[in-house]
């Protein structure tokens, strides 16, 4: 299945996006696509869009991923509502410590207690 999304390209701290045509199973960092359609980046607000392009691969039957759909909405390409994005949160292993099983306090040991015999005199 063919999806529209963003290649990300440039430097660290400083990304700028391929906008791709590529096969749902390629890694999005990476990998072969189909066909460049567009350019963004996101630092400097440019945006490059081949309309007639993307429209036929949607023709086709290509998918756009939600954040793609939202900037084409922007740029008047796709007619609709945007879709909400819902980034997932990663786990901080260090932030919640593991769960500690309970542990039974161990038994305090009595010596026994010997009762001396009183003395006779």
């Amino acid at each position: 299945m063919l999806v529209i999304r963003l290649f990300r390209t440039g430097k660290k701290k400083q990304p700028s996006y391929k906008v791709v045509v590529t096969d749902r199973n390629n890694p999005p960092q990476g990998g072969r696509f189909v066909e460049q359609v567009g350019f963004y980046n996101p630092l400097t607000k440019e945006k490059i869009f081949q309309a007639e392009r993307i429209q036929y691969w949607m023709s086709v039957g290509a998918q756009p991923s939600d954040t793609v759909y939202n900037i084409l909405i922007n740029e008047n390409i796709v007619k609709g509502e945007k879709k909400k994005i819902v980034y997932k949160k990663k786990k901080n292993p260090e932030a919640e410590p593991a769960p500690v099983a309970p542990v039974a306090a161990p038994k305090a040991e009595t010596a026994p207690i010997v009762e001396e015999a009183p003395k006779a005199e």
